[in-house]
């Protein structure tokens, strides 16, 4: 497997309490990036870093016993984050809730790196779990990102996202976790 200076100056570790609002500010930033024309935009141009602090500062304060936050930094700080709550599913197991790296740093690996940390916690913890995740259907970069894992698209449905409107979301899974720790064929 190829890797990169970018990729080796990241290293991962579990979240801490006090990185609720910088996993929040990338957040924020994330969904502006990557949702803009599938958000309303009054929402996604209003105020979605004090939205997602909320979320995030909830999180941490009042943690499920399932959950688990796993965050990447680079020199700057954090610059991706994984979200998962343990056999949340009786079907289909462990949900990522939250996957997100910094805009400028996509495609360095760092995204399949927080996605097989999140799977070896989840095998380790749930060794007969699934695992799947929610991603909205235009969002083509993160659906084909998730098929290069080896999920499949087993579901879809209208949601409203924050903000208001509706969108058309999908559910990906993976039977097991384990082949989120192969290296994918562009890596």
């Amino acid at each position: 497997m190829k890797t990169n200076s970018v990729e080796n100056s990241v290293h991962l570790r579990p979240a801490e309490t006090g990185d609720a609002d910088a996993i929040a500010a990338l957040h924020a930033e994330s969904w502006r990036v990557a949702y803009r024309g599938m958000f309303r935009d009054e929402f996604l141009g209003g105020d979605v870093l004090t939205d997602r602090k909320a979320v995030w500062r909830e999180r941490f304060a009042n943690p499920k016993s399932n959950q688990r936050v796993i965050v990447a930094e680079d020199r700057n700080g954090i610059c991706g984050f994984v979200c998962a709550y343990g056999n949340e599913d009786a079907e289909y197991g462990t949900f990522i809730d939250n996957l997100h790296v910094r805009i400028d740093l996509k495609r360095k690996g760092i995204g399949r790196r927080l996605m097989a940390e999140v799977a070896r916690w989840s095998i380790e913890k749930y060794p007969r779990a699934g695992m799947y995740l929610e991603v909205l259907e235009l969002n083509t970069p993160a659906r084909h990102f998730y098929e290069r894992l080896g999920a499949n698209n087993i579901k879809s449905w209208l949601w409203e996202p924050p903000g208001g409107g509706e969108v058309v979301a999908l559910r990906y899974a993976w039977p097991t976790p384990e082949s989120l720790l192969t290296p994918m064929a562009s890596d």
